[in-house]
């Protein structure tokens, strides 16, 4: 369903999915993305490369050097790769993973148009990354592992890909609180992003019982999803009670680290 789904919003354009649920369909009559962030003043942002789909701006505070090999998972259109290239420069190398074919022919077009030779686009499940253990400096992503059913083989995934002192920024949505069951079911929502997420809690705990040290949330903002959006899934009574209760949508940055591995004699190997 997510492929299908968002095969879709590969053939449309920004201006769409910003009137839309996370890109998912023309849901919402309040015309504005209820989730991403603006890219538009980050240097490499590619217009023809935003599709409005994120949840934040994990570029932003993943700590890129000159020179790093950075893996964007669920890499879309291309755009966190574009802003990703800017920071690692020509000796760099950006790879970027996306299960859904159109995506990755869309976001190769997007490279050839631009002329970028160091940023590569392969198609794969992120829970099996199509790329060796151990190559990468820098992981990012940008809404996408709430989509992912097994959240703990993706964090597994980025252990296995990072180098020892690599670390990740990862921008997704997260819950505090219970959904409504009609939400936490609705099938055009997990596509949209909202009831694919998990309790905050348990996100930060996948990612403390991976191995990740210095964990830490860099930034964190409240989801408002609009009434007319939600009507389509819950009664008025129902809703007037979601407003009320103490359920949170958040989207949150958080970056944690893999560890150096030290020699059995002491020190770093």
């Amino acid at each position: 369903m997510v492929r299908r789904k968002y095969s879709e919003i590969a053939l449309q354009d920004l201006k769409t999915n910003q009137s839309s649920c996370c890109g998912s369909g023309e849901c919402s009559t309040e015309v504005y993305n209820i989730m991403s962030d603006d890219y538009t003043e980050m240097e490499g942002y590619d217009p023809g490369a935003d599709l409005g789909l994120g949840c934040g701006l994990p570029t932003q505070f993943a700590r890129i050097q000159k020179g790093d090999l950075v893996i964007d998972l669920g890499s879309g259109a291309g755009n966190d790769c574009f802003i990703a290239r800017a920071e690692v420069g020509e000796k760099g190398k950006v790879i970027g993973i996306d299960f859904t074919p159109a995506m990755v022919e869309k976001a190769r077009a997007n490279a050839e148009r631009v002329g970028f030779n160091n940023v590569e686009f392969r198609q794969g499940d992120i829970e099996k990354m199509p790329v060796t253990s151990e190559i990468a400096d820098v992981v990012v992503s940008n809404c996408v592992l709430n989509l992912v059913p097994n959240k703990d083989g993706v964090f597994k995934e980025i252990f296995r890909v990072l180098k020892p002192g690599g670390h990740f920024s990862i921008s997704d949505v997260v819950l505090v609180g219970e959904l409504p069951e009609s939400l936490r079911k609705e099938a055009e929502l997990y596509a949209g992003c909202v009831s694919g997420a998990i309790q905050k809690e348990v996100y930060l705990e996948l990612i403390q019982t991976n191995g990740f040290t210095g964990i830490q949330i860099q930034k964190e903002k409240p989801i408002h999803i609009p009434d007319d959006i939600l009507k389509n899934y819950l009664t008025p009574r129902d809703l007037a009670s979601f407003r009320a209760g103490n359920t949170g949508i958040f989207s949150i940055t958080v970056y944690g680290e893999k560890p150096v591995r030290e020699c059995s004699g002491g020190g770093c190997c």
